[in-house]
């Protein structure tokens, strides 16, 4: 069945009924974010020794508004693209009172309440870096961390990465001319008071670029959307209801998703008539696009569309058509990095934000490395992570066994494969999975690697028991 989580009646609290248990391997986890909370609650729950290490004062990370990190990418007008009952945990759904598509602080507010609910809030350290993660000589992790208490290396069995990925902003190769106004990557835009009174030159065809592009409809004096590659802009709702509601049982093909994606591109309507370039590509070849305003204020005339830019000049943009646009702010919407400050180069380095991993999370020449939330799924990515940290949980405690490595890089190298066949090249696909289908496909995994581990343990449970004499006969 598609992952649906009602919103309704929570269960009692979690609290300190669960206890630690220290003959597990140790862990720690990076980040306090959406990511990194869920992989904080799977150690908790299971009863691991575990740290968890947040640089900012508070968790919640990119949807935390001014988040004291300094790494969100929120700004006042933001919501989420997928909803409340897409995005939400599974065992904890978010309130009922909580519109379809939930506000930045509501998220954050329910973020909060799950840390809480769960009861590992004490397991979280404040205002402390971690500036460096390198292998001992026994194969386990060393961690080294800056803090308000000074700097420490502790001693690991495993690593689970949840820094992000939406907090090292991309900007795009130097462009001709030179231009006497600011430029704004979209990462540090927060308000509409950035743009007011000013001529605004939004680069990108994202969901934030289409968010800035509105608010600027509103609050700038002119507002251009330069666009170099056409995207499908699909609406946030279908037949009166959010759009991403109408799923597909996780066991089908990519090939339904992407039909389900093309249904709901051809309902939302091209945007070719609104001066928008038409997609190289079919709905399903690239990550959706949501906005359920840009239309309108196209066509009201209120947000101009130009091709992508061929230079800058001055007091203006001239873009590869020929025409030009007067400028004094322009905001790059242009993506991410993905990087790991805390790794160096000769451990893992994700060139042109591709990095390889085994149901993107397992780095199989890295073990005990786990990396959390580090995909762009066709949907909510909190899910995914909350799965993913099961798993690694499953991993530690020796519940679940993975399968031989040959059998491991057979697959991480053919889903990587066909991930580039399905999306068109861009460092913003390159992470790229479907939801419901990743959901299904890493239980599948987790049931199978339980299984193996209930026969690894009846074999070694075999070969201990003691042989039975003849003279031990009745």
């Amino acid at each position: 069945m598609p992952y649906l989580v009602k919103a309704g009646h929570r269960a009692a609290a979690v609290t300190a009924s669960v206890t630690v248990d220290e003959s597990l391997p140790r862990a720690c986890v990076i980040g306090a974010g959406s990511s990194g909370i869920a992989a904080a609650k799977a150690l908790h729950l299971a009863g691991m020794p575990f740290d968890c290490f947040e640089q900012g004062s508070a968790i919640g990370g990119n949807w935390l508004f001014e988040n004291p990190n300094g790494r969100s990418a929120c700004y006042e007008t933001l919501e989420i693209n997928t909803s409340c009952a897409r995005m939400a945990f599974s065992d904890f759904p978010m309130p009922a009172r909580y519109p379809e598509y939930a506000r930045h602080d509501q998220v954050h507010a329910y973020f909060e309440q799950y840390v809480d609910h769960f009861g590992f809030r004490d397991r979280i350290t404040f205002d402390t870096t971690v500036t460096r993660v390198t292998r001992d000589e026994h194969g386990g992790w060393l961690v080294q961390t800056s803090g308000p208490d000074g700097d420490h290396v502790r001693e690991y069995d495993a690593v689970l990465v949840a820094n992000g990925h939406h907090w090292d902003p991309r900007w795009p190769d130097p462009y001709p001319g030179e231009f006497h106004g600011e430029q704004l990557h979209a990462h540090d835009y927060r308000s509409g008071a950035q743009l007011e009174g000013r001529r605004v030159v939004v680069v990108g065809a994202g969901n934030s670029a289409m968010d800035i592009a509105v608010e600027a409809s509103h609050r700038a004096l002119t507002a251009t959307l330069s666009i170099r590659r056409g995207q499908w802009v699909m609406r946030k709702w279908l037949l009166g209801r959010p759009a991403d509601q109408i799923a597909l049982p996780g066991w089908m093909p990519w090939w339904a998703t992407a039909l389900r994606l093309r249904v709901g591109a051809l309902t939302s309507g091209g945007l070719a008539r609104y001066g928008l370039p038409k997609p190289p590509h079919t709905p399903g070849q690239s990550h959706p696009v949501q906005s359920d305003r840009i239309r309108e204020r196209i066509a009201a005339g209120r947000v101009t569309v130009r091709p992508g830019i061929e230079r800058l000049d001055g007091d203006g943009v001239v873009f590869t058509d020929g025409t030009r646009a007067e400028a004094d702010l322009i905001v790059w919407a242009t993506g991410y990095h993905v990087t790991f400050p805390f790794l160096g180069p000769d451990l893992v380095e994700a060139s042109d934000n591709e990095l390889p991993l085994w149901k993107r999370t397992v780095h199989p020449d890295l073990p005990g490395l786990y990396f959390i939330g580090l995909l762009q799924p066709v949907g909510a990515v909190m899910p995914l992570a909350e799965a993913q940290s099961a798993w690694v949980a499953e991993m530690l405690a020796g519940s679940y066994v993975a399968p031989a490595d040959t059998e491991v890089r057979v697959q991480m190298e053919r889903d990587h494969q066909h991930n580039k066949r399905q999306f068109y090249v861009s460092p913003r696909h390159t992470m790229e999975v479907d939801f419901d289908h990743y959901l299904w496909d890493l239980a599948r995994e987790r049931k199978r690697g339980r299984g193996r581990a209930r026969r690894r343990e009846a074999a070694v449970t075999t070969r201990r028991a003691p042989a039975v004499s003849h003279g031990d006969r009745p």
